[in-house]
């Protein structure tokens, strides 16, 4: 993996998590997704992903590459499911991913996903969830990708998502 490393989000990098979302809200845009188009994902969202110190940069030793959310409490929104979860152990949630506008289509996806599978890992979750939305196909395709498998559908505030979820091995 190189350089690159997990930093928590602090309050003095806000400013940074934010202009990843805004890339991301960007992208998605250009993309003809109407994903994160909304309020959603907000200064909000950023502040309360810092306090409960759930909020995350990826940094390549100069500067934060992507934001992501790896959130430890599980979610409401997936306890109903059309579909099935492959487990029903403890499991961790990542949200709001963002990569840098200047380093999307370099394969950081699959770094970013490992490093939050070693994060899991050292807290001694074994298990991962994820959603995007059903036409995000760069997402699908990196989440797909790093070995999450396709669970069913599930609901939120935004809307229908696709629901994955990876059973992490042990090292």
């Amino acid at each position: 993996m190189g350089q690159y490393s997990l930093q928590k989000a602090a309050s003095q990098n806000i400013s940074q998590a934010m202009e990843l979302i805004e890339e991301g809200r960007q992208y998605l845009k250009e993309q003809g997704l109407d994903q994160w188009q909304g309020p959603y994902p907000e200064l909000e969202d950023i502040q309360t992903d810092i306090t409960k110190e759930r909020g995350y940069f990826v940094t390549d030793g100069r500067a934060f590459v992507a934001y992501l959310c790896i959130d430890f409490q599980g979610e409401p929104d997936y306890e109903k499911i059309e579909g099935q979860w492959n487990s029903v152990s403890t499991y961790a949630v990542i949200h709001r991913l963002a990569i840098s506008a200047a380093n999307r289509g370099k394969g950081l996806s699959g770094i970013v996903f490992q490093l939050a599978e070693n994060l899991c890992q050292e807290k001694g979750v074994p298990y991962i969830r994820i959603d995007t939305h059903r036409n995000n196909e760069p997402m699908k395709h990196a989440i797909q990708k790093n070995g999450f498998q396709y669970c069913g559908i599930i609901w939120c505030m935004e809307g229908e998502r696709l629901a994955f979820d990876k059973i992490l091995t042990k090292k």
